[in-house]
């Protein structure tokens, strides 16, 4: 039977590069797939991974209707053997319930990826959604870590290396710090204590006493 299955995990946990995965294999076996995304950090229309690999997809707006674009592509004589949604924390409850529609109504399996909660700790619309509708969800078990090395749970968004709370939902970045607004995994523990890499690293440079002369009289 079609499922409606949702690959969820933190950031640099290889959600894409699985994404990429599955259409290699189904392709390879003659298969043809629909790839949709939304917002990838490789620009509009691609789905890409941080190991380099990259493919066309299709740029889902805002309010697109995902089942009309597929039943469109379909009868023109197109094929769809199976859906590819990366980036699916970033779509609309509608288009997810449009999701769900493709695998009941046109019996095509869909693969949705996308983190689960926002760098405040907060369910995005789409992964509330898919966590509601979907046949299966499956955590990913490449596991990203914590700068202290324990499992990293959470998503921070974070500014000059330092961790912010407040600001828009969405605003596209990577893990990678060399731009000043960026994000960093982080364990529980250090989420709640707003502590980064960076910031934990400055207070380790930090005496952590004043200097006290231990001779008496002095």
């Amino acid at each position: 039977m079609p499922e409606l299955v949702f690959f969820s995990g933190t950031m640099d946990c290889g959600k894409s590069t699985l994404a990429l995965q599955i259409e290699h294999n189904r392709s390879a076996r003659g298969l043809q797939g629909m790839i949709f995304t939304r917002d990838d950090r490789a620009g509009e229309g691609k789905l890409s991974s941080r190991l380099g690999l990259v493919t066309d997809a299709v740029e889902v707006e805002d309010d697109q209707d995902v089942y009309a674009y597929l039943v469109e592509h379909l009868s023109r004589g197109g094929r769809a053997d199976y859906v590819i949604a990366d980036e699916a924390q970033f779509l609309a409850p509608e288009q997810i319930d449009q999701l769900a529609r493709v695998v009941d109504d046109l019996d095509i399996d869909v693969f949705a990826f996308g983190i689960t909660t926002d760098f405040r700790s907060k369910l995005f619309p789409g992964s509330q959604r898919l966590v509601e509708l979907a046949d299966r969800v499956e955590v990913l078990q490449v596991e990203a870590l914590c700068w202290c090395g324990a499992r990293a749970t959470h998503n921070a968004r974070t500014i000059g290396g330092r961790m912010v709370v407040e600001g828009a939902q969405v605003v596209v970045g990577d893990v990678d710090q060399s731009e000043d607004i960026g994000y960093e995994v982080l364990c529980r523990r250090h989420h709640s204590r707003r502590m980064t890499a960076a910031t934990a690293r400055a207070g380790a440079l930090s005496p952590d006493v004043l200097p006290v002369d231990t001779v008496a009289g002095r």
